[in-house]
């Protein structure tokens, strides 16, 4: 046996290996994500007029008194989670209305209609805020209008 048998046959499948696992398979999965699931594999953008505004799957960073507020960065792994369970999103409304002028009643209902579950019948309540935030400043221009881009 000589060393390019030694060394040769474990190199090449090294890098075929390479090829494959890292770059044929991910270019394969990426363009069939982009055209199976298009919004999601752009990563879910948001936009407000013609301007990209955030991602329905990164938290954003809404300070100001009449937003829903996502959870301080130590509550999620990543810091980033754009959900809050319902509880938090109810918490919320009292601040919010006060705010904003909206009254309480219709701030709840938004939550509710907003709702999500992690599983089917017996998950976990959430409510994604970039959702709920866009969704204020769409349809209350009157208290939001500053907020709308473009």
């Amino acid at each position: 046996m000589t060393l390019s048998d030694i060394v040769g046959k474990p190199l090449a499948m090294a890098l075929i290996a390479l090829l494959v696992c890292g770059l044929a398979y991910p270019l394969f999965v990426t363009l069939v994500a982009g055209v199976a699931f298009p919004f999601q594999a752009s990563g879910s953008l948001v936009t407000s007029g013609n301007a990209v505004v955030g991602s329905y799957l990164v938290a954003q960073n809404f300070s100001e008194a009449v937003f829903f507020h996502p959870n301080p960065s130590n509550y999620s792994a990543s810091g980033i989670d754009p959900t809050i369970t319902l509880a938090d999103a109810y918490s919320q409304i009292p601040r919010i209305s006060n705010a904003s002028g909206l009254s309480r009643s219709l701030l709840y209902g938004i939550v509710d209609n907003a709702t999500s579950r992690t599983e089917f019948l017996f998950g976990t309540s959430y409510v994604n805020v970039v959702s709920i935030n866009m969704y204020l400043i769409r349809r209350y221009p009157m208290v939001y209008g500053r907020y709308a881009s473009g």
